[in-house]
């Protein structure tokens, strides 16, 4: 137990540079309390309690903000930032090294029996007001963008953005330890609308390339489209002719 709790403090210690001290991280830090509770629930529900498991997560609740149902299964290295507003469903698998911000959903999407909540791999990042919603699998080293809402399975060694969330890869790299820059995610609307602004520019750049290597010249254009309007009656005999017009005079 006292081994659990001293990596449950080291673990905090490495991903907030806010934390100072040993006693500021036992009595103020919200996610590390609900963690202790949900230990202790967690421990009455597998042998089959019911009621005092959920009124200690109930408990919980009250005191953090953040509510963890008695049978989520949570691995080590599991860290919650601030934590106001998270919530965690029956049914949840979190994997090791797993860091959750304020507002995280991992919820269901109707009243379906057995596993209906998603399971969350090893050194995953979830962003502030993300919602994963669902029986699926979130891959290992994945970062899911803030507000992002996820409804389908997520591979390894990616980025998830957006509403609903689009999968992007991440520079390619895959990450083996969790990664807090969660401001720095790739927006595949963004790179559309630029890979099309690039687009456009190469074909107006064509276009002029176009016009200046090929000059009309204005009286063989009118000509194209009205042939009689060039010919004038000639003088003498009173037949029609060709005229050289100027472009001036057109």
């Amino acid at each position: 137990m006292f081994r659990q709790l001293r990596d449950d403090i080291r673990v905090i210690f490495e991903r907030d540079p806010a934390a100072k001290s040993i006693i500021e991280v036992i009595v103020c830090y919200p996610g590390f309390h609900a963690l202790l509770f949900h230990r202790m629930a967690h421990w009455l529900y597998k042998r089959h309690l019911v009621l005092l498991p959920r009124m200690i997560s109930q408990l919980a609740r009250f005191l953090t903000g953040i509510e963890i149902h008695p049978g989520a299964k949570i691995g080590q290295g599991f860290f919650i930032d601030h934590g106001t507003g998270v919530v965690i469903g029956e049914t949840a698998e979190i994997g090791d090294n797993v860091t959750l911000y304020q507002g995280v959903t991992l919820g269901g999407t109707g009243k379906e029996k057995g596993k209906r909540h998603p399971t969350i791999g090893n050194n995953v990042v979830i962003g502030t007001g993300a919602k994963i919603l669902g029986s699926f699998k979130i891959g290992d080293n994945v970062k899911i963008g803030a507000g992002s809402v996820v409804n389908k399975p997520v591979p390894a060694d990616t980025t998830v953005v957006g509403v609903p969330g689009r999968v992007v890869v991440h520079k390619g790299v895959p990450v083996k330890s969790p990664d807090l820059r969660h401001d720095e995610l790739p927006d595949p609307v963004a790179e559309t609308l630029q890979c099309l602004m690039e687009r456009v520019e190469a074909l107006e750049r064509r276009l002029r390339e176009k016009e200046e290597g090929e000059r009309l010249n204005v009286f063989e254009l009118i000509q194209h489209h009205d042939p009689d309007k060039g010919k004038v009656p000639s003088e003498g005999n009173g037949e029609s002719g060709d005229v050289c017009l100027r472009p001036d005079d057109v």
